[in-house]
């Protein structure tokens, strides 16, 4: 079992056997916080059609994720929490790349590598599976995130897969952003 696969299971695991439980407080329960946002295309043209949407819940293992994205390239895809709430194409090297405004992945602990949803970044999600008619109707987990700790950031799918690691390529070989969405 690769370790995408092997860190997808006990995170997908965790959500199940935790559920999106409401909190609960001394004068009664209340919902658990979610938010969901828009995700849309992105080029180096800009922010392009919706695609889908993703939802953020508070649960007892952490962010529980829901997409339901389409239009997708089929196979796995990088996924992040990035550190600024844009999808904007910025300049980098005098071109126009695309989704460069919502900067790099969300890491206020700075911690010096990329890694897995357990121990790198904190923005750092699980991998995004695309199904072969380019569908993401899944459910992730982010054991280390609340709904608290992201808003005003972005959401970014990148192009590419995502090793946990830096080698061969940084940031897990993601590559391009091809979707994102503001997480308000």
């Amino acid at each position: 079992m690769s370790i995408q696969n092997a860190v997808g299971a006990v995170l997908l695991s965790s959500i199940f056997a935790a559920g999106c439980a409401s909190t609960s407080s001394t004068s009664g329960s209340q919902s658990a916080a979610s938010k969901t946002v828009d995700i849309h295309a992105v080029s180096a043209q800009g922010i392009g059609q919706k695609i889908g949407t993703v939802e953020f819940k508070d649960s007892l293992a952490g962010l529980a994720i829901t997409t339901k994205l389409s239009e997708l390239p089929p196979g796995p895809h990088g996924f992040h929490i990035h550190e600024k709430g844009s999808c904007e194409a910025a300049e980098k090297d005098g071109k126009m790349t695309a989704a460069l405004a919502a900067g790099g992945h969300f890491n206020p602990e700075q911690r010096a590598n990329h890694g897995n949803p357990l121990a790198g970044h904190k923005g750092d999600l699980p991998v995004l599976n695309v199904d072969a008619s380019g569908h993401a109707n899944t459910r992730l987990l982010a054991p280390r995130l609340k709904v608290a700790d992201i808003e005003g950031l972005a959401v970014m799918v990148h192009a590419g897969g995502d090793n946990y690691s830096d080698t061969p390529a940084p940031l897990g070989g993601g590559g391009a952003r091809i979707a994102c969405g503001v997480i308000q």
